[in-house]
């Protein structure tokens, strides 16, 4: 069986939609989906968007090998990852992680692993908005350790 993972960054809504097809195998019987919305608050102050900055070509590296790094854990894997370049208004979704697996157990673990990954190494800044007309740059990590290197 081929191993498939599709990566993505897109400035256009990311639809659930279009994970499914590309994922889906004969020899899966689970499907595992996270989809991460833009939120109308944090740490207290209300939120009106999110502007996500994206090193795109590091970005697509990142989380190719995220990809590739959980199908070792969970091999037999399928995986699409969708994520975000641009201004979203609350509720739109800014990361979609769809995977395939034989068992749910593997999709449940690999989906999660993928998400916290991408938390921890994608090069993806956000910049929030406010009511007022106001934003703030949210604390990030470098690209060193986006990379691995840190």
């Amino acid at each position: 069986m081929i191993v498939a993972y599709h990566v993505l960054i897109r400035e256009q809504n990311i639809l659930v939609e279009q994970a499914l097809p590309m994922i889906k195998s004969d020899h899966h019987g689970a499907i595992d989906i996270f989809v991460g919305v833009v939120r109308n608050h944090h740490q207290g102050q209300i939120v009106t968007g999110i502007t996500y900055d994206v090193h795109i070509l590091l970005a697509k590296g990142v989380l190719a090998t995220i990809c590739q790094e959980a199908e070792k854990k969970w091999q037999g894997t399928n995986y699409y990852v969708a994520h975000y370049h641009g201004y979203l208004p609350v509720g739109g979704i800014s990361v979609l992680i769809a995977v395939s697996a034989p068992h749910r157990a593997d999709s449940f673990d690999a989906c999660r692993y993928v998400i916290e990954e991408i938390k921890k190494r994608a090069p993806v800044w956000k910049r929030e908005h406010y009511p007022d007309g106001s934003s703030t740059w949210l604390p990030g990590h470098s690209l060193h350790q986006g990379l691995g290197n840190g």
